[in-house]
């Protein structure tokens, strides 16, 4: 077996990873594994939420997971602290510039990055011994560890940089939910910029292994738009999704990550549109604002249909 293949998705929450990541899952020898990024933080050290596999099993009784987690040097409590630590000193969506710069040979590594990274990429490795062997999808969604991996010559990492209306991500922020806290409009568009750009930053280093997929379109188009991401994650077959965009959803791995990955049977790839009535004039307005050196690139007009 080669370098285990990372299909890395980044970009800001509420964009579509986590359906994405599951339907991908269904081809054989793929691997969904959810946020991967917060396995220590709500996997071992119980300090987040949401963090039931998807397969509804306890992590340590989980088959794919049990194995990790046995594994104290990776994912003990000691190494979860200290990997907690490491991510917020160097993962953070403001470290990208300096990732990326590490991953060039531009710069001389930051201590701790190749710690972060060992861990990671040893528990990459034993998904990929554990149903992930043509491919791994993390959809931890931090464009600093992204850039970071793009480092790794033991990896074969491709970054999928997912983007969504920021009228529709401040929307679905804009109410509390069992594992996440309610954000304004103004806030949720200000990270979606941040971490957009980030990615952005992440694409014109590394444009080879770098694709961007705009989550209308996917709705709007699922077996072509899935079809291209299959060809760049170097998948060969026929996406598992019809015309309709209907998708039967079985058993996943996932660690944590939307709840949604806990659906199963027949699901329909469709856009929400329900923000452009749901959202007031105001809202919209603040929504908007922050997003604007972006929206015309990706193609959202600035003043929305209602």
């Amino acid at each position: 077996m080669g370098d285990p293949r990372i299909l890395y998705i980044t970009g800001w929450m509420r964009s579509g990873s986590t359906l994405l990541g599951n339907v991908l899952g269904e081809l054989p020898g793929v691997l969904h594994a959810g946020e991967l990024h917060y396995l220590w933080q709500n996997g071992v050290l119980n300090a987040g939420t949401n963090s039931t596999c998807g397969c509804g099993r306890d992590l340590t009784a989980c088959d794919v997971w049990s194995p990790v987690l046995g594994d104290g040097d990776v994912a003990g409590i000691g190494a979860a602290r200290r990997m907690t630590i490491l991510q917020r000193s160097l993962l953070r969506t403001r470290h990208t510039r300096d990732r990326l710069a590490e991953a060039r040979g531009k710069a001389r590594t930051a201590p701790g990055v190749e710690e972060a990274l060992g861990r990671t990429a040893s528990i990459y490795r034993t998904l990929a011994e554990r149903g992930g062997e043509r491919l791994i999808v993390d959809g931890s969604k931090y464009p600093a560890e992204a850039a970071a991996l793009l480092g790794r010559a033991d990896l074969d990492v491709r970054v999928l940089h997912m983007v969504r209306d920021p009228r529709a991500t401040a929307f679905s922020y804009k109410n509390a939910k069992d594992y996440i806290d309610p954000m304004s409009p103004a806030r949720s568009s200000g990270y979606w910029s941040a971490f957009n750009t980030a990615s952005e930053l992440v694409g014109a280093v590394a444009p080879d292994r770098y694709l961007r997929v705009v989550h209308e379109a996917l709705c709007a188009r699922p077996r072509e738009v899935l079809a291209r991401v299959m060809r760049f994650a170097g998948l060969a077959g026929e996406p598992p999704v019809d015309e309709t965009g209907l998708v039967s959803l079985g058993e996943n791995h996932t660690v944590t990550g939307n709840p949604d990955r806990l659906s199963k049977g027949d699901t329909v790839i469709r856009s929400d549109e329900r923000w452009r009535t749901r959202l007031s004039a105001r809202e919209i307005a603040a929504a908007t604002a922050p997003a604007l050196p972006l929206l015309t690139r990706y193609g959202y007009p600035i003043l929305p249909t209602r």
